[in-house]
């Protein structure tokens, strides 16, 4: 007992302080630094319960917000392919996931290439700010039917239309990205001897790499937001059409199932672009 109580003695000094050094850790931390996936499970339990209270009890009518459990059954409906068209809804989801993952692809080996040279050369900011600047607020609804006039009702029309939205953040990015980079960095690697192209390749490219992947993120996001306005061009199939289609015969429960299914498939995605962005610039908010 005596033993006991000694050892619990010598602990309680040093519980004390690494108490006290954690509560300094959390307290020099960065504003909003911490774990955030309790909250967020938490937050997303909350709304389910709130949605699920909504529908049972009335409070909002079902051909407004279905409940939970219809939702559910049109999701399993959607498996079997019971949709318009007969279409399975793993066919919908690969067909779109293959659109935006083209468009976002293309739309990075094209605009962060840009960006750069936008943010390294005068001449080709001048030539290229311009349209960037002046496409970029427009809505992807009003060029989408000049989409159509030059390139028909193809997969290219749709791919181009998400190409587009992705393109102008991608693009900006970039050139802030290398707007940013510090005059002390290059004129130290001029010093060095540095040639333009190692310039380029070791200094500006590192430094404007979290901004570039940040406009990545920024940029897929665009693209499934633009998802359904490019599945609207005759499309037979994809998780757009599918929500145009049960809109038309007031089937709620598949307009909420196909953007649930839409919103998951983002989140993931944004979830791949922010793993790949702690593995390339593990120093970003370290400096």
């Amino acid at each position: 007992m005596a033993s006991t109580q000694s050892r619990t003695l010598v602990h309680a000094p040093q519980t004390a302080a690494l108490r006290k050094l954690a509560k300094k850790r959390r307290s020099s931390a960065m504003p909003g630094e911490g774990d955030t996936v309790r909250i967020s499970i938490a937050t997303t339990v909350v709304l389910v319960v709130l949605w699920f209270c909504a529908t049972h009890f009335g409070w909002i009518k079902p051909l407004f917000l279905p409940s939970p459990g219809a939702t559910f059954d049109a999701f399993v409906s959607a498996v079997k392919g019971d949709t318009q068209g007969n279409t399975p809804l793993l066919e919908h989801v690969e067909l779109s996931v293959m659109r935006v993952v083209a468009a976002f692809l293309l739309a990075v080996v094209t605009a962060v290439p840009l960006g750069i040279a936008m943010g390294t050369s005068r001449i080709a900011r001048g030539i290229a700010d311009p349209l960037i600047e002046f496409y970029r607020p427009l809505p992807p609804l009003a060029y989408l039917p000049l989409i159509v006039i030059w390139l028909g009702i193809d997969e290219s029309a749709k791919i181009t239309l998400i190409f587009l939205a992705c393109f102008a953040p991608l693009a900006m990015s970039a050139k802030a990205g290398v707007r940013s980079v510090a005059i002390e960095q290059i004129n130290a690697a001029r010093s060095l001897g540095a040639t333009r192209w190692q310039l380029l390749r070791l200094v500006v490219l590192p430094a404007a790499l979290p901004e570039i992947l940040t406009g990545m993120r920024i940029a897929i996001g665009f693209g499934w937001t633009t998802l359904v306005a490019a599945e609207m061009v005759a499309a037979t199939a994809g998780i757009g059409q599918m929500v145009l289609n049960a809109s038309n015969f007031l089937r709620t429960d598949v307009v909420v199932m196909g953007i649930l299914i839409i919103g998951v498939l983002a989140y993931a995605f944004d979830m791949l672009m922010r793993r790949m962005e702690r593995a390339l610039t593990p120093w970003k908010g370290k400096m």
